[in-house]
């Protein structure tokens, strides 16, 4: 029995939420988020809960059933709060700007790497830290690694790109002999 699966999704006001065969749709204000359960569990939206069960009772469909569950709850909590990711660059002549929607990260390399990140995604650069926010939690997290990959951190400096929440295992670098 999944714990996460028999727990029920609260919707909150402001936020419809429509069943259309497999596909469970959420809407809030023009924002509209599916999520495609393609036949592997069944759900049911009653008042202002919508709870998951699996089909049958095989492995597949019980692993489905937590994930599906997980995910409409990211969706609405995408919707209400929304998602936000904070990367920190560290590092001599290291420096991000937005420009429309390009971000351009210069990371010691001999051009400026430019970013085009889609127009539902705000990033703002303020000193030394970019800020992505949105309403969908997979883009955001996958934005701030696709950013973090260009430069990562390595462990003996601490230069690079990395999360504000990251701790950085320092290395010590050479001593002199004797």
């Amino acid at each position: 029995m999944s714990r996460i699966g028999k727990r029920p999704v609260s919707i909150p006001a402001g936020i419809e939420v429509k069943a259309d065969g497999a596909i469970l749709s959420f809407k809030k204000g023009n924002v509209e988020k599916t999520l495609d359960t393609k036949g592997l569990v069944d759900f049911s939206v009653e008042g202002d809960q919508v709870t998951f069960s699996p089909k049958n009772d095989d492995r597949s469909s019980r692993a489905f059933w937590g994930t599906f569950r997980a995910l409409s709850q990211n969706i609405i909590v995408g919707l209400t709060d929304g998602y936000q990711k904070q990367l920190e660059i560290n590092g001599v002549g290291y420096r991000a700007a937005v420009k429309g929607n390009t971000l351009e990260l210069q990371l010691g390399f001999s051009h400026p790497i430019n970013y085009a990140f889609p127009k539902d995604v705000q990033i703002s650069v303020e000193k030394n830290v970019v800020t992505i926010k949105g309403n969908d939690k997979q883009v955001i997290g996958q934005i701030a690694a696709e950013i973090r990959s260009f430069r990562p951190p390595e462990p003996y400096k601490g230069k690079g790109v990395k999360y504000t929440d990251e701790t950085i295992i320092r290395k010590a670098g050479k001593t002199a002999g004797k």
